[in-house]
């Protein structure tokens, strides 16, 4: 049996219609209530949680895969896994955005960066070498430079709408973000075919 920790919400969705469509049994997890733990009957042991909790799992050896957006690998520490698969979904990208005025303003103090993701913006001004002071915001980061927290910010962008509806606008793309498929190197080893004919059955709904 494979152990499988999947991200909550759009991602669950996704994974579980690709799973869906290569014949996995997913009908005990379209009819889940609260469960937190889902087995179906080809073998599959299904955890659902937060990102961050998703590579806990995997650290730990709880699962033997896990679901989770490059977002969430990027801005982590955690780096004792393989990244085996790139499911093309979910696709979006991490972006430095501000009002327009951001582009050509000479700063004569350390610039503010407001983020959710901390590393992700800290890596970024650290190749460019700017010192900047990151503040950490956890809810709607766009509020940084509306309300003079920040001079710009780092976040995800998706469509844009809420940038826009919000005056700022991109300054630089950093990087794309989609869904990954991730193992645990233990977990490889031990349960290497099961884990191939996975990834062989993903791979085949991608080339679809």
């Amino acid at each position: 049996m494979i152990k499988i920790a999947i991200t909550k919400g759009r991602i669950e969705k996704q994974v579980c219609q690709l799973l869906s469509k290569q014949g996995f049994d997913m009908e005990p997890v379209i009819h889940k209530d609260r469960e937190l733990m889902i087995e179906t009957q080809d073998g599959l042991s299904m955890i659902f949680a937060k990102a961050n909790d998703v590579l806990t799992f995997l650290e730990h050896g709880i699962v033997d895969v896990g679901f989770v957006g490059k977002d969430t690998l990027e801005d982590s520490d955690f780096q004792d896994y393989y990244e085996m698969l790139d499911l093309n979904i979910g696709k979006c990208y991490f972006a430095l955005a501000a009002y327009p005025e951001y582009r050509d303003k000479v700063f004569k103090r350390r610039q503010r960066i407001a983020s959710k993701y901390t590393k992700v913006a800290k890596d970024y001004f650290h190749q460019k070498q700017q010192d900047v002071e990151i503040i950490k915001l956890e809810g709607s980061v766009e509020l940084g430079p509306v309300v003079g927290l920040s001079d710009a910010i780092v976040d995800i962008v998706e469509t844009g709408s809420t940038l826009k509806a919000n005056g700022l606008e991109i300054i630089e793309k950093i990087s794309d973000v989609s869904t990954k498929m991730i193992v645990n190197k233990v977990s490889l080893k031990f349960k290497k075919d099961e884990i191939f004919h996975l990834i062989q059955m993903l791979k085949e709904e991608e080339e679809c």
